[in-house]
């Protein structure tokens, strides 16, 4: 039986530390989620520059 008491109070702390360690994560998470709103609209320009339609075409000199 010693053994056992042992083992429940040797197991406890650890119980405890993943316990605090969980609720400390889901407050991180929740504190995360929180300030996500202000990205739904998207950036403010969406295309700055556009796309290239035609490509430089180098060509060295002959002559």
């Amino acid at each position: 039986m010693a053994a056992k008491e042992s083992a429940e109070s040797s197991g406890a702390p650890e119980d405890e530390n993943k316990r605090r360690f969980r609720e400390a994560l889901e407050r991180k998470k929740a504190q995360a989620a929180g300030g996500a709103a202000h990205r739904d609209g998207g950036a403010k320009q969406p295309r700055a520059h556009g796309p290239v339609e035609n490509r430089r075409e180098f060509r060295r000199k002959s002559g």
